[in-house]
């Protein structure tokens, strides 16, 4: 099998990567460029339809799309440490707040990216009034997630993906331009947690 894969920071790459060395597996990738458009090549549109990384093709030629579907086929395959939890309820705690994350905070952030941030304006009609709506949003989204982290170290029940998929948003929200918020206390102390847990061998990444 091989990873189709971008660099870092984009955050879906990113969760991959760092499930991939969470659960200590080499798999081939290929790493394609972003702003060069790789992911869109005919190539890479016979492969993936929807043109984005990252995408796993097996051995036979099948094409597993969208990161927590990659990462869920992986766990399976490879099941320890366990990312998806290993009950019924820890399982479900896992996929409930992957989907908050996905939705409180990683929405705002993705529109934000399109219609607040230089590197996009070329790419999209930006408008200023959807971005700043995006910010306030993903805002207080974070102060949302601190409240929530005030009594809790992990998301669920261990660390595993969906805290893979809330540091990813964190570390792409700063990245763009939008820091957690410095009265986020709880959630500072769990970017620096998460960060210490699961990113190993590179530059630690700032909060902002």
């Amino acid at each position: 099998m091989i990873l189709f894969t971008a660099d870092d920071p984009a955050p879906n790459p990113r969760r991959v990567h760092l499930f991939l060395d969470a659960k200590g597996l080499d798999i081939p990738r290929k790493t394609l460029s972003l702003f060069a458009r790789e992911h869109k090549a005919p190539e890479m549109l016979a492969r993936n339809p929807r043109g984005q990384v990252p995408f796993l093709e097996l051995d036979d030629g099948t094409v597993i799309a969208e990161t927590i579907s990659i990462c869920r086929y992986l766990d399976e395959l490879h099941p320890q440490p366990p990312m998806f939890g290993v009950t019924p309820l820890g399982r479900a705690q896992v996929d409930m707040w992957i989907r908050r994350t996905e939705t409180a905070l990683g929405q705002p952030l993705g529109l934000f990216w399109q219609h607040g941030h230089p590197m996009t304006a070329k790419l999209v009609a930006q408008i200023p009034q959807m971005a700043e709506q995006a910010r306030a949003r993903a805002l207080d989204a974070m102060l949302w997630f601190d409240d929530q982290l005030k009594c809790r170290d992990w998301l669920a029940d261990a660390p595993g993906m969906a805290d893979i998929t809330l540091l990813t948003s964190l570390e792409f929200a700063a990245w763009i331009g939008l820091s957690i918020p410095e009265e986020a206390t709880a959630l500072r102390h769990y970017f620096a947690r998460a960060t210490a847990h699961f990113v190993k061998g590179e530059a630690a990444p700032q909060a902002g």
